[in-house]
This record gives structure tokens, C-alpha cells and sequence, in this order.
């Protein structure tokens, strides 16, 4: 059992890189562009995210500001209120991960 661990940690540490040369012969232009390639992986549903969420806040308060100005106040408080509680709580989640 403890055999395969070591060929899968093996494997993983002389993993060649994307083009099939070794990490060692890249030049620092395709390192760079290799690691913004798996940087943007992760980054882009954050940002996508963070848009949506604010186009769906102007959408909603557009459409609630035509009941009424009280309407409008109610949702404004309750959305932030909302957006601070859960972006709290991924802050105390990614806390706690590190």
C-alpha cells in the first residue's frame, strides 16, 4: 500500500510540463504564460460572480424602486445585509482553510 503512495508522489513531482519539455528548459515567458493560464482557471468564476451579482442587485432594484420608495429601502437593507452575512461567512471559511 505504502508503495503506491510513493509512485503517485513520485509521479506527481516529475509531472513534464504542458508542452512536454521539463519545467527547467521553459523560458521564463512560457512559465509566466503557464501560470497565468492556471491563475485565470481559478480566477474567472470569481469574477464572473462578482459581476452577476451586482448586475442582479441594479436589475432588482430597478425593478422594486417602481413599487415605491419604501420597497426600495426595505430591499437595499435586507440585500446588504445579506450580501455582508455571506460574504463574512466566506471570509471565516477561507480563515479557517489556511
Amino acid at each position: 500500500m505504502s508503495g503506491g503512495a510513493a509512485n503517485i508522489t513520485v509521479a506527481l513531482l516529475n509531472k513534464p510540463a504542458e508542452n512536454g519539455r521539463e519545467e527547467d528548459e521553459l523560458g521564463m515567458k512560457e512559465k509566466v504564460w503557464n501560470e497565468s493560464k492556471k491563475l485565470w482557471v481559478v480566477a474567472a468564476p470569481a469574477i464572473f460572480t462578482r459581476f452577476s451579482t451586482f448586475g442582479v442587485s441594479m436589475i432588482s432594484q430597478a425593478f422594486i424602486g417602481h413599487l415605491g420608495p419604501i420597497e426600495l429601502a426595505a430591499y437595499s437593507i435586507t440585500f446588504t445585509v445579506l450580501l455582508r452575512f455571506s460574504n463574512g461567512i466566506c471570509d471565516l471559511l477561507y480563515v479557517t482553510d489556511i
